[in-house]
């Protein structure tokens, strides 16, 4: 399994059993045509996908419990390139919050899925206000604390905080 593609299976797999309702949710979020300005909160679909987040964590959970620590290495290893490649200014912008709050935002679009998450890469109109997603930004990590009592060392250099990307932040 390469690792990328692994990544992505298993969120779709989590959101898969969240039913037909959950899942239309995340494509209209993902096709639509945003307006400037934009507020989703209170407004469907953004309200079906917020209150889905907390089971699909779980259900990442369950999918990842027979995972080796070298696995949940790898797939934090994506997560955190994942939120590397979109710590941008021009994402920022749209997403709004403080560095704290721009990390969970991008751990909202990571959360979503590939699809939104190219979407959001190739328009950052299409990132919503203020969504966040804490518990993806460091999912794999706090696995690989629980079941092998350490943080994993992804070797990579890079890092997922907020305004670490330079070519995301022009200066």
């Amino acid at each position: 399994m390469k690792s990328e593609e692994g990544f992505w299976g298993l969120v779709e797999a989590a959101w898969a059993p969240l039913g037909v309702e959950v899942n239309q949710a995340r494509r209209e979020l993902t096709h639509r045509t945003p307006a400037p300005d934009e507020d989703l909160h209170g407004k469907p679909p953004f309200v079906v996908v917020e209150a889905a987040l907390k089971e699909f964590l779980s259900n990442l959970g369950s999918l990842s419990e027979g995972l080796s620590a070298d696995e949940l290495t790898d797939l934090d290893r994506v997560v955190e390139a994942k939120l590397h490649d979109i710590d941008r200014a021009d994402i920022q912008a749209v997403t709004d919050g403080s560095d704290d709050g721009f990390l969970y935002a991008r751990g909202f679009i990571v959360a979503m899925g590939r699809d939104f998450y190219t979407a959001v890469a190739e328009d950052p109109k299409k990132a919503v206000l203020d969504a966040e997603c804490e518990r993806m930004c460091y999912f794999f990590a706090h696995l690989h604390h629980e079941r092998y009592g350490t943080f994993p060392d992804t070797g990579s250099g890079i890092s997922r905080e907020s305004c670490s990307n330079p070519a995301g932040w022009p200066r």
